[in-house]
């Protein structure tokens, strides 16, 4: 708890200072608090170069962070929770000290000079970099040292946003990818000790001043339910444009990486000239595309330049996030698809600034598929508790369909571009990478679904196994049944409890003979770790055992 709250603090007390470096670095370059305000204005500390100043401003950024990038941390480069997510996942929590120095500035640096990318990417390395930092200072234990690189997490989106609920699930749903009472009690703790750190430099205000929006007619749920699934489209391709960009400027780039930031800073730069609403984050432009300021062509245009603006920044080797962005592209969407609504269903389709909202938060959820933190952070980010069912509805349609569409997240693509699969086998692993079929037990003697609990309890004490495959009276697979579940049906009251393990079977997660141990370890620790039936890829049926004791003989088993 005192860890966590040590965390939470840091991470409040980082959010404070990485917003003053972007505040000081945006007027240092461009001459205002936040150029995106004002468009195509004047840099007032040089007059002559007019709107000319944001063709420079990416190259002199770049030729800062760039070498301070390359020489001190490299990681530091991009987006920043992918490597948040792989540090939890196959590095023990392990992160670098200088990580969250060198991405405060770089970041900082970024945004300052132009950089069309978010603050919140940058944040969750940075408190995640002081967790890891401090968890191994005081020898914590591997789960507890990922627990503290979430926490950091949890207080550096609950600083920034002033969203305290937010921060918790996006460490819970993102970073640790599981739920647990003690996760959620120390993430909770280290969020509200940064949200009253940050409240108290920023003021307890919401991230929009929108006005209130309700909807009053039915047939507004159907709309909101095309923008979800239009929604998560968009989402991918998002994420699609990111990663194309960014593979063309790998292939167009043949100098130093510490020269490249600045190079492809002209490129940006000629991006910011046509269209500087995309310089910085572009909060100011988004609030006022939820207000109904711009004509539908427009929004369009700024979506696209959204788009490509990020991914330029993040392809020439920029430091900042895609979440940011992500909800500039679906307030976008969200806006331009209100205004169409409007003109064909003016008395159907109700107010345009509620469509920017629940885009908002439909695309960062096609993107990331994250559901709970999209809802929460849209209704924390707002304050407006009258849109959160077709916020819900939109977000769920919009996780469904990028499921569909894409088996990666924005995230995870940017790993698995690398060779890394966040659920597969860690680089250099002795356990792993050998196949299923080559370290599983012989199946035990599967029970009739007609066995009665009392004739399981013996047949389960004897096997060795904690559970037991089920088949029916055809000999077909039903499922499996555990020691757990027959002991708690033997403890409940005679009458309508189970009395035969047909009753208790149920369908395990699929684990196939072809699979990579890696794999199939997490259908094993969902199952409850007391071990798996494994099946024939062409037949389904059962062939074998896994447990984590049969997955130990891997080590001696070559991949």
């Amino acid at each position: 708890m005192a860890l966590a709250v040590t965390v939470g603090a840091g991470a409040g007390v980082g959010s404070i200072v990485f917003r003053w470096c972007i505040q000081t670095f945006t007027r240092l370059f461009s001459g205002h608090t936040d150029y995106a305000a004002s468009p195509g204005a004047d840099n007032p500390h040089a007059p002559w170069l007019g709107p000319y100043v944001v063709l420079l401003a990416p190259v002199i950024g770049g030729l800062l962070y760039g070498p301070l990038v390359n020489r001190f941390a490299k990681e530091a480069r991009g987006h920043g929770v992918p490597e948040v997510m792989l540090a939890v996942a196959q590095r023990g929590g392990r992160i670098s000290p200088k990580v969250a120095i060198v991405k405060t500035l770089a970041s900082a640096l970024t945004i300052g000079s132009g950089g069309s990318v978010g603050r919140e990417g940058p944040i969750v390395q940075i408190g995640s970099a002081l967790g890891s930092t401090l968890g191994r200072m005081a020898r914590l234990t591997e789960g507890r040292l990922k627990l503290l690189v979430a926490c950091g997490a949890a207080g550096g989106i609950a600083a920034t946003f002033n969203a305290p609920l937010a921060g918790v699930f996006f460490a819970m749903e993102l970073i640790l990818g599981t739920f647990s009472a003690e996760a959620f009690g120390a993430t909770v703790l280290a969020s509200v000790t940064a949200s009253v750190i940050g409240r108290a430099a920023f003021g307890d205000v919401a991230f929009l001043d929108l006005p209130a929006f309700h909807v009053a007619r039915i047939a507004q749920y159907g709309l909101f339910a095309l923008l979800g699934v239009i929604a998560a489209i968009v989402g991918m391709g998002f994420s699609g444009v990111l990663y194309l960009i960014e593979d063309a400027c790998d292939w167009a780039w043949r100098g130093p990486e510490w020269l490249r930031p600045a190079v492809g800073g002209l490129a940006l730069g000629l991006v910011l000239l046509a269209l500087p609403e995309m310089y910085g984050v572009g909060y100011p432009v988004l609030q006022k595309a939820t207000e109904g300021g711009y004509a539908i062509g427009f929004l369009l245009l700024l979506l696209v330049g959204k788009m490509v603006a990020t991914s330029l920044t993040i392809g020439i080797g920029g430091s900042g996030g895609v979440f940011a962005p992500s909800l500039f592209i679906g307030a976008m969407l969200g806006s331009a698809y209100g205004a169409v609504a409007h003109g064909l269903l003016p008395d159907t389709a109700g107010a345009v600034g509620a469509y920017a909202l629940v885009g908002m938060g439909a695309v960062f959820s096609g993107a990331s598929r994250a559901p709970i933190t999209a809802v929460v952070i849209l209704f924390e980010l707002t304050g407006e508790y009258s849109i959160i069912l077709p916020l819900m509805l939109a977000i769920v349609l919009a996780t469904v369909t990028s499921r569909l569409l894409s088996r990666d997240t924005i995230y995870t693509f940017k790993l698995r571009r690398r060779g890394v699969d966040l659920e597969g086998p860690a680089r250099g692993a002795q356990i792993g990478t050998q196949r299923v079929g080559a370290v599983m037990e012989p199946l035990p003697s599967p029970l009739p679904a007609s066995t009665a609990l009392a004739d399981a309890v013996d047949l389960l004490s004897l096997s060795g196994h904690g559970a037991l495959p089920v088949i029916d009276t055809t000999g077909q697979f039903v499922g499996t049944v555990t020691a757990q579940s027959v002991a708690e049906a033997l403890a409940e009251e005679p009458g309508g409890a189970p009395t035969r393990v047909g009753q208790l079977a149920e369908p395990p997660p699929p684990v196939m003979t072809d699979q990579t141990l890696a794999h199939a370890l997490h259908a094993l620790l969902s199952a409850g770790g007391t071990g798996v039936p494994v099946l024939d890829p062409e037949h389904g049926k059962p062939v074998g055992w896994l447990s984590h004791q049969s997955a130990l003989r891997a080590v001696h088993t070559v991949a």
